[in-house]
């Protein structure tokens, strides 16, 4: 591979992120340039609309172009750095890419969580390096640290933070005793929230960057139909209220564990300790919690989405190649994510084990909680802790247990015959509880 004085870039999708990649061009070039080891050209920028203005930027001084077609057949450019979102047609134009020889970088977490495994086999092909840092946790150096910092390493287990949406949601809730719709309803007003904010607050932009930390930590590709995902739309203030009384906080985590013979891979809301490091990450911030077996803890923190922070983690990526390229090193397919020497099978959601809360609404008469315990003891389940408030109504009252640890099935079998009880009204809610006891 021949030295390259002149690494020359085509940027698609002058969006937020994009304008960001931009400016941290214009801004440090001298330095990036040092970095690297050459000069770094903004050949071509491809964008639907040519017209509207982008705070901080000049487009009559950019190179754009309308035409994605231009970026991708000119032979004159090494990197692709991919930051339209969607699944089609940015899989299309990174296939593209990739068959031209140029080396991709991506932001796409939807894209890799679909279709990652498609999109490393073709790089690996073709020889060129695709590479992702800001497609999950935002300005984290998360994907280099796993790849790369911890190598030494078999990964025990992980657990994040890695929606900033549902985040700020869950810490206003808990922070000022507000209702979920509302706080959802100011996190739109403030941008924290899109106008369709089911992605976020259904857990599956989680996933998708869940499915994309488990094929780099575990060496195993899970398929993102098969992530248990739950969201926080049914988490309620009162829950919130209980879980702080009982010591906990409610946070949305995505949850991924090696066990024996297999991994379990999770994304659900989760009570953790107060005292937990992950407790205290609050407003749009991210964490993610990571144990190696010879590194032991670590925690990863930082700002997981916006502008700035993003365009930093694509230009740690294009930088890397760039540098490569300068100074003719080629692409070594092993650092592409792939399944390692015996692919870990996915345990089953009704395998895992873990404590739990529940709310029982049921009505004030004797023996109504001896019943719920019954329940619970005939399938494996033991009680720590009881909280029970609003004695002496006619109306239904909230019953909170929280238990020791217990298999999920045996759980879901205990709630379906909870639910049934004349004396119970409406079904039982029920959180997973990690970290031990608060």
């Amino acid at each position: 591979m021949t030295r390259v004085d002149d690494v020359r870039i085509g940027l698609l999708g002058l969006g937020t992120v994009g304008a960001g990649v931009v400016k941290i061009l214009a801004a440090q070039r001298p330095m990036l340039e040092e970095r690297a080891g050459c000069r770094l050209t903004l050949a071509a920028i491809a964008d639907t609309d040519l017209v509207r203005a982008r705070e901080g930027l000049d487009l009559k001084a950019l190179p754009m172009v309308g035409d994605a077609a231009k970026v991708l057949a000119d032979p004159a450019i090494h990197v692709v750095i991919e930051l339209m979102g969607g699944l089609e047609p940015a899989r299309t134009f990174i296939l593209r890419a990739l068959a031209a020889g140029k080396h991709v970088v991506t932001a796409n977490k939807a894209l890799l969580a679909h279709h990652g495994a498609e999109l490393y086999e073709e790089a690996r092909r073709r020889g060129v390096t695709l590479a992702f840092e800001a497609a999950v946790a935002g300005g984290i150096p998360l994907i280099r640290s796993v790849k790369e910092g911890l190598a030494a390493n078999s990964i025990l287990s992980l657990a994040g933070i890695v929606n900033g949406t549902c985040n700020y949601i869950l810490s206003k809730m808990t922070d000022e005793n507000l209702d979920f719709a509302l706080v959802l309803k100011e996190a739109q007003t403030h941008g924290y929230a899109e106008t369709d904010p089911t992605l976020d607050i259904e857990g599956m932009d989680s996933a998708h960057k869940l499915q994309i930390l488990v094929s780099l930590a575990f060496r195993t590709f899970i398929e993102l139909k098969d992530i248990h995902t739950e969201g926080i739309t049914r988490v309620t203030a009162a829950d919130i209220a209980y879980a702080r009384e009982l010591g906990y906080r409610i946070k949305l985590l995505a949850i991924a564990k090696a066990v024996e013979g297999g991994v379990e891979v999770r994304v659900h809301p989760t009570m953790i300790p107060a005292t937990s490091p992950l407790a205290a990450v609050s407003g749009v911030f991210n964490a993610v919690f990571i144990t190696g077996d010879a590194v032991g803890d670590l925690m990863f923190y930082g700002r997981g989405a916006g502008q700035m922070p993003t365009a930093s983690a694509v230009w740690s990526d294009a930088l890397e190649i760039a540098r490569r390229i300068a100074h003719g090193i080629p692409s070594l397919a092993i650092e592409l994510p792939s399944v390692g020497p015996a692919a870990l099978p996915l345990r089953p959601m009704d395998a895992i084990r873990c404590c739990y809360y529940l709310r029982v609404m049921a009505q004030d008469k004797p023996g109504v909680l001896s019943r719920v315990a019954g329940i619970l003891g005939e399938n494996d389940i033991s009680i720590a802790n009881v909280i029970q408030k609003g004695r002496g109504t006619r109306e239904a009252v909230p019953v909170v247990i929280v238990t020791h640890e217990a298999r999920e099935r045996d759980m879901r079998v205990a709630l379906a015959k909870i639910d049934r009880l004349r004396d119970v009204a409406g079904a039982t809610t029920m959180i997973r509880v990690e970290g031990g006891p608060a």
